[in-house]
């Protein structure tokens, strides 16, 4: 039987060296909080997922920025000025990008199912073909309605 946590830290190795980047313990430290997290994660939210005190965080800004520029995370900002992290799927086009609910009360952000993006008459004008969507659904999340 395979574990997980095991099989996640040798694709991300692979991740990394197919980027040119090392493989070092804040990287996979981060990538491992992000793919555990399953949703966009600030900096803090990143932060706070490790163990007190394993890595500072001035380190950690500077994995997202590396990790961002190479292409492996989305640096997004859903309109709150805050910056949130999330894995870049390679195979998602701009028809299929999925969009973000935040939550205006507790400010959790949730990856919604991807949404077919087109217009009226079905199609996509040419201009977005190779454009980045960021589709941002806000409201009350379930847990803070029921509290």
């Amino acid at each position: 039987m395979s574990n997980p946590t095991h099989t996640a830290r040798l694709e991300f190795r692979a991740l990394l060296k197919e980027h040119g980047l090392r493989a070092t313990a804040p990287r996979l430290a981060v990538m491992m909080a992000l793919n555990n997290a399953n949703r966009p994660l600030t900096h803090d939210a990143v932060v706070a997922s490790l163990p007190a005190g394993a890595h500072d965080k001035a380190s950690i800004w500077r994995v997202l920025s590396d990790l961002t520029t190479v292409g492996i995370l989305r640096r997004m900002d859903l309109g709150d000025r805050i910056w949130r992290y999330e894995f870049v799927d390679e195979n998602q086009t701009a028809e299929d990008s999925h969009p973000h609910f935040l939550c205006e009360a507790c400010g959790v952000v949730s990856c919604l199912p991807a949404l077919k993006v087109t217009t009226l008459d079905g199609g996509l004008p040419k201009e977005l073909s190779n454009a980045t969507f960021q589709i941002r659904i806000a409201g009350t999340c379930q847990m803070c309605i029921a509290s």
